[in-house]
C-alpha cells in the first residue's frame, strides 16, 4: 500500500476541532496541506486553540475573501454560517476540491459544487488506508466519540459505522 499524499483541502471548524478533542489530528498527516479560512481559524482559535498548534500538519491560515454571486445564493439556501460560506469560497478560489466538514448543511452545499467532503468520521477510517492509525486504534477513537467529542452523530449511526468496520477489518467485537 503506498502512502501517496493528497494535495490540498480546506478545513471547517468541526473536523479540527473534533479531531483535537481525540487526539488525533495527525489523521490529516495524509493532506499536503489543510487550507483554513480566517472565519474558520477564529472559531476554532476561540474553541479549540491547541488545535492550530499542532507541529506535523501544514495549516496554512488564509485571509478572508469576498463571496461569489454563486457562495452568496448557497450561504442562504443552506443557512451556513460565516466559516462554511469562507471554505467554499476558498475551494472554489483555489480550484481545491476537498472540504472537510462535519456540518450537514455545509456538506449539501460542496456537493452542489460538486467537491468531495470527508468528516471526521470518514478521516478517521482512511486513516487506516494511509497507514497512519490501524484498525484497532480507529475503533477505540469511534467508540470514544460520544464522550470526547462534541460531534454530534445519531448513536445507531455511530454504532452501524463501528460494525461495519469491524466486520470491513475483519476484527471481533
Amino acid at each position: 500500500m503506498t502512502k501517496t499524499k493528497e494535495t490540498l483541502v480546506v478545513a471547517d471548524a468541526g473536523v479540527l476541532i473534533h479531531l483535537d478533542e481525540l487526539s488525533a489530528l495527525d489523521v490529516l498527516n495524509h493532506y499536503e496541506a489543510v487550507f483554513v479560512p480566517h472565519a474558520v481559524w477564529a472559531e476554532v482559535q476561540y474553541h479549540r486553540p491547541q488545535a492550530l498548534q499542532h507541529n506535523n500538519i501544514k495549516l496554512i491560515h488564509y485571509p478572508s475573501q469576498p463571496y461569489s454571486a454563486k457562495i452568496n445564493a448557497l450561504s442562504a439556501l443552506f443557512t451556513l454560517h460565516h466559516g462554511e460560506s469562507e471554505a467554499l469560497s476558498l475551494c472554489l478560489e483555489q480550484s481545491i476540491n476537498t472540504l472537510l466538514t462535519d456540518d450537514t448543511a455545509a456538506r449539501l452545499a460542496a456537493k452542489n459544487l460538486n467537491l468531495n467532503v470527508h468528516g471526521t468520521l470518514g478521516l478517521l477510517l482512511k486513516s487506516v488506508h494511509y497507514q497512519l492509525r490501524t484498525p484497532l486504534e480507529v475503533l477505540a477513537l469511534l467508540k470514544e466519540i460520544p464522550e470526547k467529542t462534541t460531534l454530534h452523530i445519531r448513536p445507531q449511526l455511530l454504532s452501524d459505522i463501528i460494525v461495519k468496520a469491524q466486520t470491513e477489518w475483519k476484527i471481533k467485537s
